[in-house]
């Protein structure tokens, strides 16, 4: 299966509603890895590696989001093809 890596950026309420951590979950259970991190502008970003099913997946998810957040758009764009260890939360 071809693995591909996609850049994200998730713009609403997605701060200080367990975003990050619920991002983070949502990708080891789909076997992906990466990085997740809130953006000075109250925006989310998060890089996705993995089997191109699985992260075309989390990206729908991410659209909805955990129970409080309120997402209004998810954009994404192919990245360079990284290969991260894990799963991470930035800071």
């Amino acid at each position: 299966m071809t693995e591909i890596t996609r850049k994200a950026r998730i713009t609403g309420r997605v701060q200080g509603v367990g975003y990050r951590a619920w991002a983070r979950e949502e990708a080891l259970a789909l076997g992906l890895t990466g990085w997740v991190r809130n953006l000075p502008d109250g925006g989310v970003e998060a890089l996705l590696h993995g089997p191109g099913p699985a992260v075309e997946a989390l990206l729908e998810r991410m659209a909805q989001g955990p129970t409080f957040a309120r997402v209004s758009e998810v954009s994404h764009r192919i990245a360079p093809d990284v290969r991260p260890e894990g799963f991470e939360i930035r800071r």
